[in-house]
């Protein structure tokens, strides 16, 4: 569309037919709102699953072969979003496109935390790339803000409302250095208190459903003060438009609060997510320009919103769709693609709108979809009616934890509640300085080592009594799902800081309003059975801690200070024995909470029988005279060669309770399991090789001749030359700084890929494709930004160990590789070097591009 600059009615409406303009040069969209504007918004998000008491995500097997379903949507959707590939008809790299430079998006704060620990790398990306859109935006960028935890806030009282808000604008300032202009509200869940609360807290506008508005209007002017009102409560409102909402009444000066609102496309959106609008961009640009209104107006926005996970991981592969669109399909329709706040900046709302009452995008029934048998998220004969029960125990439950913060924290910080909405600042760093900082602003009084567990405690206790009311324990239809279990777990253990740090016993009563919760599945009875049966097996006590530790030490020789999950451990005393197959332990160790600061001094002793069979004892430390006795009288019973005596003196000592294996954290157990079974796994190794050894010719034959193998034969060759290239692929790493033995441990590699080829052996080698991921990378880097490369020898061996991969069906995944290379070749194309042909060392270089799926041209 070409339109002149529009004159200053024309910006009032934003309506009137566009002139013709009669200057050769077009306006900038970039500067004046002038033709379509493209907005495509994904909701980044996932729900926290962190084990309350440790602080980490534990092992999660349904999300196989990852570690948990956070790992595995990592790797299927945000870092391919952050360097989404654009192939072409040969399917090679031609572009990596960071597609949250073109995204508007927000990222759940519990998200962005996990992201920031495990992928630093595609974590910056995201903050780079919202740094990026603010310069080609004029200074808005494509990030909004979002409610801390996914709290339906129209369900939150009001000071849980006002902290959400206040922990998403500081979590968001903090990473992205800047204030959000936007915010993302749980399920777009919305009411006037809580729109004029973010209006108070400076957010300026927010994303809803079109089925959220009630009835909209031009907005009054001198020469129209009252315009008319039109209905638009069946999702009839124009979402090509920004809407100004009013939220109260005007102020001393005049002017009304407000929050702007834009409604995404519904139609598109659902077409986005369910449909196959994502097939390809061609299709996407299709869609999108069926929205494209015909009426000349100055300028329209075209805007979608969905699941952030709709780009990879619900979708696989969508994220190439949209890269290509970003960078060819919109520009070549003549579209801008741009995010809310920049287009509000050119275009502010000529229209205001109503709201109904209390709603929300995914419930039809307002948000009872979080509070009652409503039937959405319903299946089959299953029901939702532990629903209401459970918002009922946790509304209780946070109303007695208020009390108590009330009442205690006024002893100890100077106003409770405003250290609670600036205690978001200790979650994001807690970092012994920083927690000291924030103790010196919100004291009461200089507070004793003891009080500052205490308050610690008060304030984690309020942490987690918002955590319990995170949106997606009610999302689904059975409270003993994987969500409703975890809100559960952040129930316990907001009870258990309160006890600790009050006294106060809220856990009986809590559970007995939970009995009222019914469950769908017959191995759980109500909300108390799933209580009992998933929740209280979780809890992990500081013991379990020292025993995680001990249980360990007997396998690995451990740091004299080190880190177990959220516990800092320091060893200040270890001692050790051998006999027979029996193995003793005995130790002190100090145990101390990153997060609530306590401190526990403790001894242990750990017995391993051989096998899975460990006793292991924990207490407190009492002196040193009484700690030395009792290593003297372990070891004197040890000299026995008796476990029965052995663990007579532990019980002598210790007590009748003792810690097993089971008792330890899963990852913990899995590992020590996995060291326990090495043995038997090197046994089975050398009989399955042997067996190959032995009939070798006779497979060879039968393959020679194509005649049916045994299958029991077939495994033993593909276990046996399976474990041969794992050993050869990790005395290559060892090596790989040594030319002569690195080639040796090729040339046996080939060998072995060519042995398992003629015998039609299909290898399972993780550790050696991993093992070859890593030097492929680590290699190449080398090669591109080392210092004195030696570029024939290191282009070679990227070469070999890529041939290696291809030859092993290792399923080597060079995604990383790729975007170091395209990165380097990027950066090539912007200097002299790419036009020269006489540049031999370029030459090979962009041939072994080419053998990474890249694009050289």
């Amino acid at each position: 569309m070409d339109a002149e600059k529009p004159t200053a009615a024309a910006e009032a409406t934003k309506d009137t037919p566009m002139a013709v303009t009669s200057s050769a040069i077009a306006p900038d969209p970039l500067l004046i709102a002038t033709g379509v504007y493209v907005t495509v918004h994904g909701h980044f998000y996932q729900p926290p699953r962190e084990n309350p008491y440790i602080d980490a995500i534990e092992r999660q097997p349904s999300a196989h072969p990852f570690h948990d379903w956070n790992e595995r949507i990592l790797h299927e959707c945000y870092r391919p979003n952050a360097f989404a590939r654009i192939l072409d008809e040969s399917e090679q790299i031609i572009d990596i496109v960071n597609n949250f430079e073109f995204l508007s998006f927000n990222i759940g704060p519990t998200l962005m935390s996990w992201l920031e620990r495990h992928d630093l790398e595609t974590y910056q990306r995201i903050l780079d790339a919202d740094r990026k859109s603010c310069e080609r935006l004029n200074g808005h960028g494509n990030a909004i803000a979002q409610v801390y935890n996914h709290i339906i806030l129209p369900l939150a009282n009001e000071g849980d409302k006002r902290t959400q808000i206040r922990w998403g604008v500081a979590d968001f300032r903090g990473r992205f250095g800047r204030d959000p202009e936007g915010m993302w509200l749980a399920e777009t869940a919305i009411d006037y208190p809580t729109l004029s609360l973010m209006a108070a807290e400076g957010i300026r506008f927010v994303i809803l459903a079109p089925s959220q508005a009630e009835r909209c209007r031009l907005r009054p002017t001198e020469h129209d003060p009252d315009p008319t009102w039109h209905g638009v409560g069946g999702s009839q409102i124009d979402p090509t438009r920004p809407y100004r909402c009013y939220v109260g009444p005007p102020d001393a000066t005049g002017d009304r609060p407000y929050v702007d609102i834009f409604f995404y496309d519904g139609p598109i959106s659902r077409d986005m997510g369910f449909g196959d609008v994502l097939n390809s961009s061609h299709h996407l640009g299709g869609r999108l320009g069926q929205a494209v209104r015909g009426d000349r107006r100055q300028s329209q926005l075209i805007n979608i919103a969905t699941d952030g996970e709709t780009f990879g991981h619900h979708k696989g592969g969508a994220e190439k769709c949209v890269a290509y669109a970003f960078i060819h399909e919109f520009p070549q329709r003549g579209w801008t693609t741009t995010n809310y706040a920049h287009y509000l900046s050119l275009c502010p709302p000529t229209w205001e709108v109503e709201l109904k009452p209390v709603t929300a995008w995914s419930c039809s029934h307002g948000v009872d979809r979080w509070q009652d048998d409503c039937g959405c998220g319903g299946g089959g004969e299953w029901n939702q009616k532990w629903r209401r029960p459970l918002r009922d125990a946790l509304n209780w439950l946070r109303d007695r934890l208020g009390t108590i913060f009330t009442e205690a924290g006024s002893q100890l910080l100077r106003d409770p509640w405003a250290a609670r909405d600036a205690y978001v600042e200790v979650v994001r760093d807690r970092s012994a300085a920083n927690a000291a900082e924030f103790l010196e602003q919100h004291q009461h009084h200089p507070l004793s080592a003891d009080e500052q567990v205490d308050a610690w405690r008060l304030l984690e206790m309020q942490r987690h009594s918002m955590l319990m009311f995170t949106s997606c324990g009610w999302f689904f239809d059975e409270i003993s799902r994987p969500e409703g279990t975890q809100i559960l777990r952040y129930a316990a253990r907001a009870i258990e800081l309160g006890g600790d740090a009050c006294g106060i016993q809220l856990e009986t009563e809590f559970r007995a309003r939970l009995r009222h919760a019914p469950s769908n599945v017959d191995c759980f009875v109500d909300g108390e059975d799933v209580y009992r049966q998933l929740v209280e097996p979780a809890r992990v006590t500081i013991e379990q801690v020292a025993a995680h530790c001990a249980i360990g030490s007997l396998f690995a020789a451990l740091p004299l200070t080190r880190r177990a999950y959220c516990y800092d451990v320091q060893q200040l005393d270890y001692q050790r024995q051998h006999l027979g197959t029996l193995t003793l332990a005995v130790g002190q160790l100090e145990l101390t909470s990153q997060i609530t600061r306590e401190s526990e001094h403790l001894i242990f002793a750990v017995l391993h029988l051989g096998g899975w069979d460990f006793h292991c004892c924990i207490q407190p430390f009492t002196g040193r005279r009484e700690y030395a006795q009792l290593r003297s009288h372990l070891f004197d019973s040890l000299r026995h060669a008796s476990a029965a005596r052995t663990i007579s003196t532990m019980t002598e000592h210790f007590g009748t309770q003792s810690l097993g294996l089971e008792t330890l954290f899963t990852e913990e157990r899995h590992r020590l399991m996995q060291q326990l079974a090495a043995a038997t796994q090197r046994r089975l190794d050398q009989l399955y090789t042997q067996v190959y050894r032995d009939n070798y010719s006779i497979l060879a034959a039968f393959h020679r001749d194509e005649l049916p193998v045994s299958r029991e034969l077939q495994v033993a060759a593909e276990i046996a030359i399976a474990h041969r290239a794992t050993l050869a692929a990790r005395a290559l790493e060892q090596s790989i700084a040594e030319p002569t033995h690195r080639a040796n441990h090729l040339t046996e590699l080939d060998a072995i890929a060519t042995e398992a080829h003629h015998l039609r052996c299909t290898l399972d080698v993780p550790e050696a494709r991993d093992i070859l991921e890593r030097l492929i990378l680590r290699t190449l880097w080398e090669l591109l930004h080392g210092e004195q490369p030696n570029h024939a020898e290191l282009t070679a061996l990227v070469e070999r160990m890529l041939a290696l991969g291809r030859a092993l069906d290792a399923g080597i995944d060079l995604a990383q590789a790729q975007e170091l290379f395209y990165a380097w070749w990027r950066d090539c194309r912007n200097t002299s070097r790419e036009t020269d042909p006489h540049d031999r060392e370029l030459h090979n270089l962009l041939k072994l591009g080419q053998q990474m799926a890249i694009s050289i041209g």
